[in-house]
């Protein structure tokens, strides 16, 4: 049997051109996955390497990036395939670990994966280096300015307004009125 496994990291990206490819190369089913690949937690791969695949099988996938995070988990995975008999196909790669060839190019081209992942954490972890020596931070923008904050502690201390009414006033939630004082008391 011809098993497929299609995954996408996030939630703005679509399956449909993995999962196209998948059927034109004769896949009988198809597992669909939306997790990151630098997590571990991806249980329809698990489930499909554990349960799912039986000797004799032929798993497909798009890309090599789409079955392991690491090197050595794509070598560990496609050793682990070998030896219960079943073997792996990449499209896009055009790698079959039935032949010898196939396995030298598919070392070849994990290593050459991993690589491209150094650097892309590498180009990242230097980016946000840089926004933070020019000041910049990342996450949210503040939903209260230090003057509203100010405001807020004083209006909750004379106690003539309830705090739904303080949240009101300044026009933010109560939950995000309390988050913002908290670290100033």
């Amino acid at each position: 049997m011809r098993i497929g496994y299609a995954r996408v990291s996030t939630i703005d990206q679509d399956t449909s051109h993995q999962v196209e490819a998948l059927k034109q190369a004769g896949c009988d089913l198809i597992i669909q996955e939306r997790a990151s690949g630098a997590k571990a937690d991806r249980p329809e791969l698990a489930r499909l390497l554990g349960e799912t695949l039986r000797a004799g099988d032929t798993l497909v996938i798009w890309k090599l990036d789409r079955l392991a995070r690491s090197l050595k988990q794509l070598i560990d995975t496609a050793l682990d395939l070998k030896a219960r008999d079943i073997s792996l196909v990449s499209l896009t790669d055009a790698i079959d670990t039935t032949t010898p060839s196939g396995m030298l190019l598919f070392h070849i081209l994990g290593s050459i994966a991993q690589f491209e992942r150094s650097l892309i954490q590498q180009r990242t972890r230097a980016g946000l280096a840089e926004a933070k020596r020019q000041g910049k931070t990342g996450g949210r923008p503040k939903v209260m300015t230090p003057k509203a904050i100010e405001q807020a502690k004083a209006m909750l201390a004379l106690g003539a307004m309830s705090s739904k009414e303080v949240a009101e006033r300044l026009n933010v939630s109560r939950a995000a009125m309390y988050r913002a004082i908290k670290p100033h008391q």
